[in-house]
């Protein structure tokens, strides 16, 4: 298990508000991944406790060829947490191996659900871990 975090390949971004999303800078990998990885992919969410019941928060990785045109990464399925119980949600980490599909610049896109709440004082971290 990877457990090395370079402050440099990591980026975060404030959740936006309700019903909008918001977008890390680009990571770039200097090249598309290898078919064998030496690093995992980590997005973070802290905790939620103002999320609202039943609205979620959805985090997306997306890579590029360019590093202007993203898209989600077919191969990846979406990171979601949901409110419940009058909690909003726990802290959630996901580590994923990127497919060697992958492009060079890599991005998380974090989404809140409309009546969410405000979540804008939380960020959503992207890193690379070795």
């Amino acid at each position: 298990m990877h457990s090395l975090k370079d402050a440099q390949l990591t980026q975060s971004v404030a959740l936006a508000a309700a019903g909008a999303s918001a977008s890390t800078a680009p990571l770039d990998l200097s090249q598309p991944p290898p078919n064998e990885h030496s690093f995992e992919v980590e997005l973070a969410l802290p905790d939620l406790a103002d999320l609202a019941d039943g609205k979620s928060v959805t985090a997306t990785l997306e890579d590029s060829e360019d590093g202007e045109s993203f898209a989600a990464i077919p191969e990846l399925a979406a990171f979601t947490v949901t409110g419940s119980g009058g909690n909003g949600s726990n802290a959630a980490t996901r580590r994923v191996r990127l497919p060697s599909s992958a492009r060079r610049h890599l991005r998380a896109t974090v989404a809140t659900e409309a009546a969410a709440g405000d979540l804008t004082a939380h960020k959503l971290t992207l890193a690379l871990v070795f």
